[in-house]
């Protein structure tokens, strides 16, 4: 979340450059709701110290408006396409979300 939304906040800062207002916060999605609770809770425990300068990064971005984030379950991830080895079925329903169809498919 800490790489989307340094890509994010530079995208944004681009059209402010060549004069275009952007005020609209980015949806981000994230299937781990772990890493949702600590961008939004402000107390850190012992257990997230190694994360803390990343969480403070994307904290920012949350309040400023930046970015808002919200879940999505893990079946309907379409990055999981492209990150991650998926079963048969997993993979046919998030390649049918995305439109793309088999061309050289066997007829």
């Amino acid at each position: 979340m800490t790489s989307l939304t340094c890509e994010l906040k530079w995208q944004k800062g681009l059209p402010v450059c060549l004069s275009i207002d952007h005020t609209s916060a980015v949806q981000v999605y994230s299937d781990s709701q772990s890493a949702l609770h600590l961008a939004y809770n402000p107390v850190f425990h012992e257990r997230s110290k190694r994360i803390e300068i990343d969480c403070h990064f994307i904290r920012d971005a949350i309040q400023d408006g930046t970015i808002v984030a919200s879940h999505v379950s893990t079946s309907s991830q379409l990055a999981d396409i492209v990150t991650k080895s998926l079963g048969k079925q997993q993979f046919e329903t998030l390649m049918n979300k995305l439109d793309i169809f088999y061309f050289h498919a066997p007829t």
